[in-house]
């Protein structure tokens, strides 16, 4: 936490820095960063959480369970969503749900007590971005290469007058071509929104304790860190939301690419 004369800075939480140099490409130092690290954190996080459920025991255990159910889910969001071409794509839509999930909740641990900063990597458009921009690539190649030039009726409802047509297609292309900034969108705003009030809400701790007056920390401290300790519980159904509302409309997208609605 960045702190200088009392001040808490709730941006400090957000800036990659670098842990060390990695190797110069086109002129370009390439270093390894705090945001790279909770990737490789966030990867290895969902290996072990896959590896230690995946051991097909007769009667599955907790671990064996939790793994099981959440397939399931995806599983079976993917079958409602597209129907049965959408098994075909459940590793990818599991991946990202999964891949989000872990990234989101690591971002809650609360290591700062020991010196230690998590590092929410889906509060920062590139990220976010990306994974929109691969989904969005996904359903492009899925459509055209399933339907060919016939994907671009997509952009005209069945059933719309002929008057109507030119009005409607340009409306359905820019709500098509804004799907991916949205998506987005959506998960970088909500994330990084959340972690700049539990960061405000701790400053307000941290000053109130140190404040001269000693009145200050139970009128202060004491209300921000109780609405802090409920937030946080929020902030963490916020993030198994978050990861499932980006899962359900790629999905959602896939259906368009594949039946043409």
């Amino acid at each position: 936490m960045a702190a200088e004369s009392g001040k808490i800075d709730p941006m400090h939480q957000f800036e990659v820095q670098a842990i060390f140099d990695g190797f110069e490409l086109a002129g370009q130092q390439i270093a390894f960063t705090n945001s790279a690290l909770w990737m490789l954190i966030t990867l290895g996080a969902l290996w072990v959480f896959m590896l230690g459920g995946m051991k097909r025991q007769l009667v599955p255990g907790r671990w064996q369970a939790a793994v099981e159910g959440v397939t399931g889910f995806v599983d079976n969001m993917m079958m409602t969503s597209v129907g049965p071409e959408g098994k075909k794509f459940t590793p990818y839509v599991f991946s990202l749900f999964m891949f989000i999930l872990f990234a989101n909740l690591l971002g809650m641990l609360p290591i700062g007590v020991f010196g230690l900063h998590p590092f929410t990597v889906t509060s920062h458009l590139t990220i976010t971005g990306v994974l929109a921009i691969l989904s969005f690539s996904i359903v492009l190649v899925v459509g055209f290469w399933r339907h060919g030039l016939h994907f671009f009726s997509l952009f005209v409802p069945h059933g719309t007058p002929l008057p109507m047509i030119p009005l409607i297609a340009v409306i359905e292309f820019v709500s098509f071509m804004v799907r991916p900034f949205s998506l987005g969108l959506r998960l970088f705003v909500a994330m990084t929104a959340g972690h700049i009030l539990l960061k405000v809400l701790a400053g307000f701790v941290i000053n109130g304790l140190n404040a001269d007056a000693a009145w200050v920390a139970p009128v202060v401290s004491l209300p921000s860190l109780v609405l802090m300790i409920g937030i946080s519980v929020l902030e963490m159904l916020v993030a198994a939301i978050q990861a499932y509302v980006f899962a359900l409309l790629t999905s959602l997208y896939i259906n368009d690419a594949v039946n043409l609605h």
